[in-house]
């Protein structure tokens, strides 16, 4: 599988400055519910992606605990940021995008809203 984080600008450099910090402690994998987490998050982010992209919307926004700051991120970066988190056990470290244009993102809660109206007027089709 193809690693989608960045390159490591200090990889093989030995005056790295990480080099101080020494060894990380171990990650404790997902535990199976969290597994089932992230794959039903990863199911709902494609869903999402199909209804929400061709009407412009470019990605989702998060609130992050770390920083208290709402992120905006594009679906493929959302989906590898998913996709890291299911493979290494903890999420990437993150930085916020350059100069996003809100209007161009909506929040989680959003676009499941805009799923279940979708799904409900297709069963009202039927």
């Amino acid at each position: 599988m193809h690693d989608e984080a960045p390159l490591d600008p200090f990889a093989g450099d030995p005056d790295d400055p990480a080099a101080a910090l020494g060894d990380l402690e171990e990650i404790a994998p997902l535990s199976a519910a969290e597994r089932e987490d992230v794959l039903a998050d990863l199911a709902d982010l494609e869903v999402f992606r199909t209804l929400l992209e061709p009407l412009g919307v470019r990605g989702l926004t998060v609130d992050c605990e770390d920083c208290g700051k709402t992120h905006y991120i594009d679906w493929e970066l959302l989906r590898g940021n998913l996709r890291h988190l299911l493979d290494e056990g903890q999420p990437r470290v993150h930085e916020p995008a350059l100069s996003p244009d809100p209007i161009d993102y909506v929040t989680w809660d959003y676009a499941r809203g805009y799923v279940d109206g979708v799904i409900d007027s297709e069963e009202g089709r039927s």
